[in-house]
């Protein structure tokens, strides 16, 4: 089987199969979370295929929580929003980024830092809110250096009253749009494709499926993700 002739299957096979949900889709578009396999799709599956597109992350990304235990409600509020928009302040000094969201993450600014809701903590008197601190992974900057920067910026924050910021989740990726990637990945199978019927001889070809499931991510190292589709690679015998 020719290159050319892998590519055409691989159009007709995703043409046939109809495009992606809309909700894949949109989270396509966006900065996602890598801390497992992405789990969200109705039609999930956990089988990882061997090939796809390995490479750095956009980001390394940390929680961080901030508590407050004054007696006063409203003070203990006033407190712990205050310290965020120090935080949001002091971001840029540090070289970090504010975010928030579970699997798709939005930028924390001071138009938006009051939308995130308290929650009780361990005592009566006492509340926390969580958000995330994160720091692109560019040049020489890898996850460790990463995780240097964001405890230094969580120790230059000062508290406000009785409100203290602390690192309470350990260390992730994030990766923004994963979908613009699909042709690579698409490429890397397309090659393998190639080689696997390269060995398997004349008497057999190969036929991919499940090329229209949107893109999947999966951590692959300290501070690299794997970018995959889940497809299958079916061997089959020429007549």
């Amino acid at each position: 089987m020719t290159r050319a002739g892998i590519a055409s299957a691989l159009a007709v096979l995703a043409i046939v199969a109809g495009p992606a949900p809309a909700a894949a889709q949109d989270e396509g578009l966006s900065e996602v979370v890598v801390t497992a396999m992405r789990r969200d799709a109705e039609d999930y599956t956990a089988d990882m295929p061997a090939v796809g597109l390995r490479r750095r992350a956009d980001f390394a990304v940390a929680e961080v929580t901030v508590t407050g235990d004054s007696r006063d409600k409203a003070q203990r509020e006033n407190e712990i929003y205050d310290m965020i928009r120090s935080a949001i302040a002091a971001a840029p000094r540090s070289g970090v980024q504010l975010a928030y969201g579970d699997r798709t993450l939005q930028p924390l600014t001071l138009a938006n830092y009051r939308e995130l809701l308290l929650m009780n903590d361990s005592r009566p008197d006492s509340q926390r809110v969580a958000f995330l601190v994160k720091v692109p992974l560019t040049g020489a900057t890898d996850a460790q250096a990463a995780q240097a920067a964001i405890t230094a910026f969580v120790k230059a924050v000062k508290p406000v009253g009785r409100a203290l910021m602390n690192e309470t989740g350990d260390l992730t990726l994030s990766v923004v749009a994963p979908d613009q990637y699909r042709g690579a990945v698409a490429d890397a199978i397309a090659a393998d494709a190639q080689a696997m019927a390269a060995r398997l001889g004349p008497e057999y070809g190969v036929e991919i499926e499940g090329l229209n499931r949107p893109v999947e991510w999966a951590r692959a190292g300290l501070s690299e993700v794997l970018l995959y589709v889940p497809y299958k690679l079916v061997l089959v015998p020429k007549r």
